[in-house]
């Protein structure tokens, strides 16, 4: 008996010696600042105000837009900027953006940065000496208040109230001056805008121009002044300077100079946007269109089991989902589809409906356990007439300069999520068709409602399900089988493409009964 007693007490003590909270002083509550509180919110007005209450759209499907158009609409913010994001990884892009964003705040721009907090894993005090500047505020979704200083300390910190710490935030949202907005797949880091050399994540992005950005801001405004939502001070016993942040910006500088020498060809693709600008000509590529903004509450993370089913993100997309008459295209980088989900793809199939498929294969995927969660669902989809399709691990192909394209320099893996009701509307965002989307995390997103923007966005799904691309999984006498193309010439695979370890973590999760929690 005693022993019982003293192992929590000595775990009790572990978590607190590894805290480092401070004491935590009281929030302030701030909202988005009106468009027209800055020259460039005002020009977006008067654009969009010959549209009726329509906002403009235009897709970021490669990395290069992608990068580029965070990065202008950094220099073109006038009054703010408010980020959202799941994750945030170092690297060449992720330090340029941060320039930029220090350059904005020094001409007194505001700017509020919210990240889940497994993102500040070890960086809370780099977030802290970010914070430092008068213009930035940076706070943490859901963190965790003790453990917080290493990897071990914060992974048992996160055991204890697991129940809670595995809930994320995993919106991505990129607002400025409260006029334009980026939703989508991508988070921050390499591996999202083709720098990495190892791996570049597929993704979609749209950028939304005008009213759909007032509405994500609203979005953006509960996430930041929940009572989940904590400034990266409270974390910290000591709080950076403004000596902290100059060694600190003269330190990122630095690397960014030795990059434009050391990774000059990688430096000169990311910094184009500073030499040859491409916002305003994208402003008058437009699609304009009626939209509806969605996004979870953030207390959707506070339920005490599975929240309530009239919150979830798929209870706003309900009426589009049911009503499709003849085709439904679901881009989803992890899909588990469970019994539910099941019933309705193969319900729809039935009907007639052409239901297509876009994910990753099993040795495309950075998480081979969802594709265990997945694959004991193929046959049951195809015997309905589901068409499915599985991203190939693609190699590099540095001249890829299409403005949609599923190639990058670096090996890719689909991390889109989109859908394409009837050719008509279109959702894209951060949500996956998968439990962990619909249950435990929060998503944001934005459904369009133009046949133009939904058939771009078929255009990109259909280059992914090309055989040179994909494999397509087929039943030949019950038995499940790949047909792809190589050297111009289709074959069939008898044994699903994957290395040892993948299989043995896809099997795995099976086995264990991860499929609610993937």
């Amino acid at each position: 008996m005693k022993s019982q007693r003293v192992l929590p007490l000595l775990l009790s003590l572990l978590l607190g010696l590894g805290g480092c909270a401070s004491v935590s002083q009281p929030r302030e509550i701030s909202q988005v600042l009106p468009a027209s509180e800055s020259s460039f919110g005002r020009s977006v007005q008067r654009q969009a105000s010959a549209y009726d209450g329509r906002s403009g759209f235009r897709l970021l499907p490669n990395s290069n837009e992608a990068f580029r158009a965070r990065a202008e609409l950094i220099r073109n913010a006038r009054s703010s900027i408010d980020l959202q994001y799941y994750i945030v990884h170092d690297g060449l892009s992720t330090r340029a953006l941060v320039h930029e964003l220090l350059q904005a705040a020094d001409r007194g721009v505001r700017v509020r940065i919210l990240l889940d907090d497994t993102t500040s894993d070890g960086l809370d005090e780099l977030m802290g000496t970010l914070a430092a500047h008068p213009n930035i505020h940076i706070r943490v979704f859901n963190p965790l208040h003790l453990g917080r200083s290493t990897g071990v300390t914060r992974a048992m910190g996160r055991l204890f109230n697991l129940s809670l710490q595995h809930r994320r935030m995993h919106n991505k949202l990129w607002l400025v001056d409260n006029s334009m907005a980026i939703v989508g797949g991508r988070n921050l880091g390499d591996e999202y805008f083709d720098a990495e050399p190892n791996l570049n994540f597929t993704d979609i992005d749209l950028l939304g121009v005008g009213p759909v950005a007032e509405q994500l801001g609203h979005s953006f405004d509960q996430y930041w002044n929940s009572a989940l939502s904590k400034p990266i001070g409270d974390f910290l016993l000591t709080q950076p300077d403004a000596r902290d942040l100059r060694e600190s910006r003269q330190r990122l500088e630095a690397s960014l100079a030795e990059a434009r020498i050391k990774r000059q060809a990688l430096y000169d693709r990311l910094m184009a946007y500073q030499t040859r600008p491409r916002l305003d000509v994208w402003r008058n590529e437009l699609i304009w269109a009626h939209n509806q903004a969605l996004w979870d509450a953030p207390s959707k993370v506070l339920a005490r089991d599975e929240p309530d089913p009239q919150l979830l993100m798929t209870q706003q997309l309900a009426p589009d989902l049911n009503n499709v008459q003849h085709e439904l295209i679901l881009i989803s980088a992890y899909f588990v589809p469970r019994e539910s989900g099941l019933l309705y793809l193969t319900s729809h199939a039935d009907k007639g409906v052409s239901v297509k498929l876009l994910t990753n294969s099993l040795e495309a995927t950075d998480v081979p356990a969802v594709h265990g969660g997945y694959a004991p669902y193929r046959k049951a989809l195809l015997e309905h007439g589901v068409h499915l399709y599985e991203l190939r691990r693609q190699p590099g192909d540095p001249s890829a300069s299409r403005r949609i394209n599923l190639r990058g320099s670096s090996d890719s893996s689909l991390h889109s999520k989109a859908i394409v009701f009837d050719r008509k509307k279109t959702f894209i965002g951060s949500f996956n068709f998968d439990p962990r989307s619909v249950l435990w995390n929060t998503e944001v997103g934005v459904l369009v409602d133009s046949p133009e923007l939904a058939e771009y966005t078929r255009e990109l799904a259909a280059q992914g399900m090309a055989p040179a691309l994909s494999y397509q999984p087929q039943l030949v006498d019950g038995q499940l089988v790949w047909v792809t193309e190589d050297n111009h010439r289709l074959h069939t695979l008898t044994t699903e493409p994957g290395g040892v370890w993948r299989r043995f973590n896809a099997w795995i999760s099976k086995a264990v009964g991860l499929e609610k929690m993937l």
